[in-house]
């Protein structure tokens, strides 16, 4: 059996975690992460029949039923992880029932999944629907995009035009745009059931004063997208009390979107 702390998907939520941190985007314990793995590959460093204990998810993810989850802490620092995987992390499989979780590594204090695990899950299902290589929720804090929403419209064909007009890669990485909530409890089911509505749709959803989730195939593209709203997002509040001099157009976002081969939300522009 290999050594769990030398798997890439520990390693991978190791550098990833540490990044959000150092970024700003997940304060305290602020943020969330899961990534769905893949059974073959944990088996080569984890006894899949070695159940450490049961863990009561709080939402009937029969979909999800023998999956296989990396998912970070409830209260857990992003800033430890690096230093301290097995604590802050674990690796969890959607039981027989739906309902409870077996828990195969980590959570060595005995903690528990993040508090938004049914949000997560609820939010893989809606992804799986439409795209079946979904694998990664991601959930931060971004500081410029969260401020952006408390002076944006929150239109989700205003928000992600704004934001599609600072920043030429913007058409690029979310064509699909960006959808946007208002603000909810979070933590509770009902804005795990609103976000996964949303995920049918987006890749990218708003908390409205809270922070985003994002998602992807792999870490690196669920992390980009988030990378490039926090840009654009602070792209448009440096420059949002000056005279609007140069801009990308509309016709400017068609061509981008040709140029690259993306297919693109026409009706969140005003053509």
């Amino acid at each position: 059996m290999k050594n769990i702390l030398d798997a890439p998907f520990v390693r991978g939520m190791m550098k990833t975690t540490a990044n959000m941190y150092r970024l700003g985007w997940d304060e305290r314990n602020g943020g969330n992460i899961s990534v769905m793995l893949d059974e073959n590959e944990v088996a080569e460093y984890l006894d899949l029949n070695n159940v450490i204990r049961k863990i009561d998810m709080g939402f009937d993810a029969k979909p999800l039923i023998g999956k296989i989850f990396i998912v970070t802490g409830t209260g857990k620092y992003f800033k430890n992880v690096e230093d301290d995987p097995e604590n802050n992390l674990g690796i969890i499989r959607v039981a027989s029932d739906g309902v409870t979780a077996d828990l195969l590594w980590g959570y060595s204090d005995g903690g528990r999944p993040t508090s938004e695990l049914p949000a997560h899950l609820m939010s893989h299902i809606s992804r799986l629907s439409v795209n079946p290589e979904n694998r990664v929720i991601m959930h931060s804090h971004p500081t410029a995009t969260l401020a952006l929403t408390y002076v944006h419209e929150l239109d989700e064909k205003k928000f992600t035009h704004s934001l599609w007009q600072v920043c030429t890669e913007c058409m690029v990485v979310f064509p699909d745009g960006i959808g946007v909530l208002p603000w909810m409890v979070c933590g509770t089911n009902e804005i795990g059931i609103a976000t996964a509505e949303k995920m049918k749709e987006f890749r990218l959803v708003i908390w409205a004063l809270h922070g985003i989730y994002g998602c992807g195939k792999d870490l690196d593209e669920a992390f980009g997208l988030i990378e490039t709203v926090e840009k654009a997002a602070q792209l448009y509040l440096m420059t949002a009390s000056f005279p609007r001099v140069n801009t990308i157009t509309d016709p400017d976002l068609v061509e981008i979107a040709k140029a690259f081969k993306v297919e693109y939300r026409k009706d969140f522009l005003n053509l």
